[in-house]
């Protein structure tokens, strides 16, 4: 009785599951096959779109040129971009590390202390070398 009891409760709960498994978001047509209900199309069209856009930002910009007889000339090199660190953040990295190191060692009483000042004065340091290293590059205006 009781493996009858457990194979008629299998067979519900599969028949359970066969209907809630029926594809959702679609719908079938007169030919057979299936129409688009959740916008998984338009997700796709505009997810397209959007590559495409951000292909056109990325891609280089046209810049005019005057020359000496003050005719705008176009041209199509594309502007170079600095890629990686700037000498800014890479200034700021080695002065604030450097600075920790140097101020754990001069202050012998409380090293975390020191570490902590000279690291913040090292960083600030270093950031206004690199920056006016970027300056001079014309990374920065």
């Amino acid at each position: 009785m009781k493996s009858n009891m457990k194979l008629m409760f299998v067979g519900v709960a599969m028949a359970g599951l066969m209907t809630a498994c029926k594809q959702k978001g679609t719908e079938m047509t007169k030919s057979g096959a299936y129409k688009d209900t959740v916008g998984l199309a338009q997700f796709q069209q505009e997810k397209a779109e959007k590559e495409r856009r951000a292909a056109e930002y990325n891609s280089a910009p046209v810049r005019t040129v005057r020359t000496t007889t003050n005719q705008p000339v176009t041209t199509t090199q594309p502007a170079a971009r600095k890629k990686g660190w700037s000498k800014a953040a890479k200034g700021t990295a080695i002065g604030a590390g450097s600075g920790a190191i140097l101020g754990a060692v001069i202050n012998k009483k409380n090293r975390g202390v020191g570490a902590v000042v000279g690291g913040v004065v090292g960083g600030g340091v270093g950031y206004g070398v690199g920056r006016s290293k970027d300056k001079k590059d014309g990374r920065v205006q």
